[in-house]
């Protein structure tokens, strides 16, 4: 086994001991926060429309040619 395998192990390890043993951390959400993630979630999801609107075109020939190749093998087979 590698070092970097077994480093990789002892930290997941690590990491889970940590997660299960928790502390009470006596906090709270600011209400300002979730506003926040929800201007996040908001601008994600029109960023990710307007990829999708750019990249239309090349994502409508790439689904086209990929779909057309099987119904070609078809057709080369009859």
């Amino acid at each position: 086994m590698t070092y970097s395998r077994k480093l990789a192990r002892w930290l997941v390890l690590v990491s889970l001991i940590l997660l299960i043993f928790t502390h009470d951390a006596f906090a709270y959400i600011d209400p300002g926060t979730g506003s926040y993630f929800l201007q996040l979630l908001i601008a994600g999801l029109l960023g990710a429309f307007f990829a999708i609107k750019i990249f239309w075109k090349n994502i409508k020939t790439s689904l086209t040619n990929l779909f057309s190749k099987g119904q070609k093998k078809k057709d080369d087979i009859k």
